[in-house]
């Protein structure tokens, strides 16, 4: 046990240095280990050499201690579990990149959301109607490799059209009645 939680503080000052939140929330879990395996060894070494009580107690400090610090944990991370939306910095910033992008008639729709720490970007794009395919998808192509390149954006979707004008093919809204699709 005094080997492992050597591991873990060598871990845990290797890992909270790092620039990766990911990397990071490991740093975390090693330090919440550490304290677990310090406390836990302690409690049960102070409670064989003086009084059955303390054990016990240790291991209910260790459980309030775990509750509190996993509770703050998950609230702090419950939105990037849920998803959210990007703020409209980064959208404004997306959103100039496309309207820049050669061959782009009109944007429809700038969309970029999280379940995590990087972003899914969607982008829906109007071209030129009389465009050939292969043009077209080479300049979406590029579109997505652009976006791509930010290093806050984890995978883009870029969709084309040759007009914006038309009502939302796969939304909710087509598979309503009196609903034309």
């Amino acid at each position: 046990m005094i080997t492992a939680t050597l591991v873990k503080v060598c871990l845990w000052i290797y890992c909270r240095n790092s620039g990766n939140d990911i990397v990071r929330a490991y740093a975390k879990d090693h330090y919440f280990d550490v304290v677990t395996n310090v406390v836990g060894l302690v409690a049960a070494v102070l409670g064989d050499k003086f009084s059955w009580w303390i054990d016990p107690t240790g291991a209910i400090v260790l459980a309030i201690y775990t509750i509190v610090n996993w509770s703050g944990t998950v609230l702090e991370n419950a939105v990037s579990l849920v998803g959210r939306s990007a703020p409209p910095e980064v959208l404004q910033k997306l959103t100039y990149l496309v309207v820049g992008h050669p061959e782009v008639k009109r944007v429809d729709t700038v969309r970029a959301y999280t379940f995590g720490v990087l972003y899914f970007v969607e982008v829906d794009i109007e071209l030129p109607e009389d465009l050939p395919l292969k043009e077209a998808h080479t300049i979406g192509e590029k579109l997505q490799i652009k976006l791509e390149k930010l290093p806050e954006v984890e995978r883009a979707f870029v969709h084309l059209d040759y007009e914006c004008d038309h009502k939302p093919k796969h939304s909710v809204l087509s598979r309503l009645p009196d609903s034309e699709p």
